[in-house]
């Protein structure tokens, strides 16, 4: 030892030795370190999964959130579309949402969560952006329930209106013959074209009752005589003269106009204007300022006088059978 210390004598076998000993060094460490591998393997593997669990919660919750906001864009837009009914006929209302359909899976009804504490009262009428979904027909402290327009038997006032058609003015350039026309001639072709630009198909408004077929959600028009004027595309709104629908409404779009020779009738049928099962408020218009068309009184006091003469006229006959019989 002292040599080795002193002159390195045994370096040489120092390094021979720790030569063949390295092999068996990395042997005996092998199972330790195979085993901090498989524990960092097993502590990353569980790592990416909880990592990849809170990226899946994550998706989730965007998705719900996308679809809430989806959801939410929708509302605004029906509520937006509710208040420019609003505007529009200026009628005061109350703005609430459908929780439910009627228990009877047959029946054409629906609840809304406002009741006779919201100032909801019977017979109200209730419309979306649209048109007309139906009346309120019972009420509850909180809740209501409203009867659509095609329910079987339930009617509404209405008139039938058609749009105007416009014709578009022809783009061929004018002739020599029309260029070297007199003014006159030019203002009468003017007025022609302008009358002929804009055709209007006049309509006097026929007025007819919807009723619900409560078959298939469509609204017919019963009764209508086969010569009446009524085509495919007609809009049916409502006319006002119940006192219950402010007139204007949409009700319907007239679908199908079967006008059969045989009968005294045509058969007519309408799609509602309305779908309340794609949307989740409507509004209840109040009925405080609703009110029956008032008769003219200059009508009233003739039809009062003509009432009391044919009543002097009973009243002299009838003393006169009176007399014959004595």
């Amino acid at each position: 030892m002292i040599a080795d210390h002193r002159f390195q004598a045994l370096g040489v076998l120092r390094q021979g030795v720790s030569t063949l000993l390295t092999p068996v060094e990395r042997a005996l460490m092998w199972p330790g370190k195979v085993g901090r591998d498989i524990g960092d393997y097993f502590i990353a593997q569980e790592k990416l999964l909880d990592e990849n669990k809170a990226l899946n919660d994550k998706v989730l919750q965007l998705s719900a959130e996308g679809q809430r906001a989806q959801l939410i864009a929708a509302e605004q837009e029906h509520i937006a579309a509710l208040n420019a009914a609003n505007l529009r006929f200026n009628r005061k209302g109350v703005v609430a949402e459908i929780i439910r359909d009627a228990r009877n899976p047959f029946a054409r009804k629906i609840v809304i969560n406002r009741g006779y504490a919201d100032g909801i009262k019977l017979g109200s009428a209730v419309i979306d952006g649209n048109g007309v979904v139906g009346q309120v027909t019972a009420i509850g402290a909180t809740s209501a329930e409203v009867t659509l327009t095609t329910e079987k038997d339930q009617s509404i006032p209405v008139m039938v209106i058609r749009p105007s058609r416009l014709t578009v003015p022809s783009a061929e350039p004018p002739s020599e013959a029309a260029a070297t026309t007199t003014p006159a001639t030019d203002t009468v072709s003017a007025s022609q074209r302008t009358a002929t630009t804009r055709e209007r198909n006049e309509r006097g408004g026929l007025r007819a009752v919807a009723v619900g077929s409560g078959r298939d959600g469509k609204i017919e028009l019963p009764f209508i005589p086969v010569a009446a004027d009524i085509q495919v595309g007609d809009t049916l709104v409502t006319s006002g003269v119940d006192g219950t629908y402010p007139a204007g409404l949409s009700v319907a779009t007239v679908t199908v106009v079967d006008k059969n020779p045989a009968f005294s009738f045509a058969r007519i049928v309408a799609s509602p204007a309305t779908a309340p099962d794609h949307h989740r408020f409507v509004k209840v218009l109040d009925t405080a300022d609703a009110s029956y068309p008032q008769v003219d009184p200059a009508i009233a006091d003739r039809a009062g006088q003509e009432k009391s003469a044919l009543s002097k006229r009973e009243a002299k006959l009838d003393a006169k059978r009176a007399l014959r019989d004595r």
